[in-house]
Order: C-alpha cells, then sequence, then structure tokens
C-alpha cells in the first residue's frame, strides 16, 4: 500500500513528508528502500495481528465457549430492547407521531424502529 502511494506520488511529482518523525518521501533511491521497509513492517504487524486473533479464537473454542454474535431469535423477543416499548409504539402510531419522532424517544436509530416494526407489529 504504501509503495502504491509512493509511485502515485512519484507519477504526480509529489512529496510526502511525514511531520512527527520528518521522513521526506521523494524521488530518490532511499526514500524507495525508506518506503519499502515501511511496507514490509506493515505487512508482518497485519500477518502478526491476524495470527494472534486466530490462537485466541482457537483457544477459547476449545474452552467451549460460542464464537462470534449471539444468534437471535424470535423466541427471545423480550430481549430486544423495543419489545417492552412495543405497545407505547404501536400508541404513538395510531396518533399518527413520526417514526423518526418514536425512534428518537426510544434512543434508536429509524431503520432499528422500521426494522422492528416490520418483524413484530
Amino acid at each position: 500500500m504504501i509503495m502504491e502511494i509512493l509511485n502515485l506520488c512519484l507519477s504526480k511529482e509529489c512529496r510526502v513528508w511525514t511531520i512527527k518523525d520528518n521522513y521526506r518521501l521523494g524521488d530518490d533511491i532511499q526514500s524507495k528502500v525508506l518506503a519499502f521497509a515501511f511496507g514490509l513492517s506493515a505487512e508482518i504487524e497485519r500477518n502478526l495481528i491476524s495470527q494472534r486473533t486466530k490462537e485466541a479464537l482457537a483457544r477459547r473454542k476449545a474452552e467451549g465457549q460460542t464464537l462470534g454474535r449471539p444468534k437471535g431469535s424470535r423466541n427471545g423477543m423480550e430481549k430486544l430492547k423495543l419489545y417492552q416499548k412495543a405497545e407505547q409504539i404501536a400508541q404513538w402510531t395510531a396518533e399518527g407521531m413520526t417514526k423518526r419522532e418514536i425512534a428518537r424517544r426510544c434512543e434508536v436509530d429509524r431503520k432499528t424502529l422500521f426494522r422492528f416494526m416490520k418483524e413484530y407489529l
């Protein structure tokens, strides 16, 4: 990624200067070596993060923990934030209140309210 940015800058005759460390990347060989080193270290870091994540997930799976997002179900409606307010939402709708206002009062996003109303009301 860094090499691509550097090549793009060089083709446009731009210079990249980092303020914090005062690196100057231009069209000379030192800049190319520095950009390559930055790219290589970033790739190594991504691989290490990925490896640590995979190891942690494998360890949790071996311990018997369920991985991933909890599955939602219609049987668990009472756990939904809006389920406790369903009667109030129905009343507000009957009174002609806008869905935007209802969502604001329930402290949820409009799309969350729309989905709830479509599935449960």
